[in-house]
């Protein structure tokens, strides 16, 4: 009787002592060199950050960025999130400024970038047709990289990609719903 016990006892240690060392064993394996080019390459090269925002902070982030890119720009104009995107800005006229107040509907692409379809134009108490406008503004003020004024279109194209934002950051735009307050970005950050 006391064999099977003891018979037992070595089998089930060596079953334990077994299992241990085969564990041992895959933790000290390093990984196949497959999976560690995998890892360390991914298919992107950029790390995404899922951004949701609002139209006052928005509102200070593109005047900021607009007055630095603008700073030479003998016109100077601002955009305001309400509702819709509006853009005021002044027309040297003879001797006069008009003020002048122009109102896009904002679409999110699903590349990500962004279309300003013009609703209306204030200028002063002139009425001029939209594609003049914008093809002034085109012809002379100074715009960021990236945006694109097609009068004929009577939009404005933003290629969110295009626009110069330190450390070679991409922005796409993901939701753009002003009425809301819904705005969602994704932020593309470089990785090595």
């Amino acid at each position: 009787m006391k064999n099977k016990w003891k018979k037992g006892f070595f089998l089930l240690l060596g079953l334990d002592l077994l299992i241990v060392i085969i564990i041992l064993f895959l933790f000290l394996i390093p990984p196949g060199k497959e999976e560690w080019i995998q890892q360390k390459n991914p298919e992107s090269n950029n790390v995404s950050f899922h951004v949701r925002s609002n139209k006052d902070d928005l509102n200070r982030l593109i005047n900021q960025f607009l007055k630095k890119e603008a700073a030479d720009s003998p016109i100077e104009y601002e955009v305001q999130l309400r509702d819709e995107v509006e853009l005021f800005g002044t027309i040297p006229f003879f001797s006069q400024q008009l003020n002048m107040k122009l109102t896009f509907e904002p679409e999110a692409l699903d590349n990500g970038d962004l279309i300003l379809k013009q609703n209306s134009i204030s200028l002063g108490s002139l009425d001029l047709p939209v594609a003049y406008v914008l093809k002034f503004i085109r012809d002379n003020y100074k715009l960021p990289s990236g945006v694109d004024i097609r009068p004929n279109e009577k939009l404005i194209y933003v290629n969110m990609e295009q626009l110069n934002i330190k450390s070679d950051i991409k922005v796409k735009a993901n939701k753009f719903d002003l009425k809301n307050d819904d705005i969602t970005f994704t932020i593309l950050v470089p990785v090595e």
